[in-house]
């Protein structure tokens, strides 16, 4: 996660509350924000406000709406013990016990309690309806601030390529994209973004994983792919949109796409402009780390 962070920051009533934009997402220090309240141990109000039964509930809302791999049976002992005098939650025993996604916690000095901005919001308000409201307003003015999107177009840019990483996969290389099995072609699908990884790398997101336990911890199929499969994947999307709206079958679906994926890459590999990109990548790679170095 370290190298896919851009950190700035707000000032909400002369109080500096740390922003970290990690994979294009937003997420706001709890640790920052509960200072206002109590300045000498600002974890006591984060564990407070975590003990509350509705915040549980919220937490878990939030992770099963936005995390496929939210540990549901752990939520459900928390929210039934919840509110209870003996009941004790932190934001590591939460990440810990339930794989949540919306919190981060990193401990040392240079750590913190991070939240994604929707629960970041939620426990502003819960410490002083007047204290989020200032939070909101610092929060929107960041979003319009120049240099801050700047830094979000550069870390989505950065993001997007992949260039620097190397093909874990002999299924994944550059200007290769497998033919269909039979049984793949037959197969059902679940999630459409696993339609278009087959489509395009000839497995599902599980399937690599099972490959690469490695590389699990460090990203997806996609982030171990190069430019060119990604513009290609983007393509995919629109294309797959498309058909979705036209009531086209999975299974046909599937087919064209693989077709359509082979036939880009066909005409895209040797493609002038790809390889400008990939350049300005390369270059843009080089001045991220001589900033890093020179902090």
């Amino acid at each position: 996660m370290k190298n896919n962070v851009v950190k700035t920051e707000l000032n909400v009533i002369n109080n500096k509350v740390s922003v970290m934009i990690v994979n294009n997402t937003d997420y706001i220090s709890l640790t920052d924000l509960a200072r206002y309240a109590n300045p000498e141990e600002p974890k006591i109000p984060i564990q407070t406000w975590m003990r509350n039964k509705d915040v549980v509930a919220y937490l878990g809302l939030w992770e099963s709406i936005h995390n496929e791999n939210f540990k549901g049976h752990e939520f459900t002992t928390f929210e039934k013990e919840a509110g209870k005098n003996s009941f004790y939650m932190s934001p590591q025993k939460w990440i810990k016990e339930t794989n949540a996604i919306g919190i981060i916690s990193k401990s040392g000095n240079n750590g913190g309690t991070y939240a994604h901005s929707d629960i970041a919001l939620e426990f502003a308000s819960w410490l002083s309806p007047e204290f989020k409201l200032y939070v909101i307003q610092e929060f929107e003015r960041l979003k319009r601030d120049e240099a801050y999107q700047y830094k979000v177009e550069w870390q989505a840019s950065r993001l997007l390529s992949k260039v620097n990483y190397v093909i874990h996969t002999d299924a994944i290389k550059s200007y290769i994209v497998p033919t269909l099995t039979e049984y793949q072609k037959k197969f059902v699908y679940a999630n459409e973004a696993d339609v278009l990884n087959v489509a395009l790398f000839g497995m599902t997101a599980k399937e690599w994983r099972e490959k690469n336990p490695d590389l699990v911890t460090k990203g997806n199929i996609r982030d171990y792919t190069d430019l060119l499969h990604l513009v290609i994947l983007n393509n995919l999307e629109n294309i797959n949109a498309e058909m979705i709206s036209h009531n086209i079958p999975q299974r046909e679906r599937l087919v064209n796409l693989n077709e359509s994926a082979r036939r880009q890459m066909r005409v895209l590999k040797d493609n002038r402009g790809i390889k400008d990109l990939e350049l300005l990548q390369q270059q843009i790679n080089k001045e991220e780390k001589i900033l890093i170095e020179n902090k």
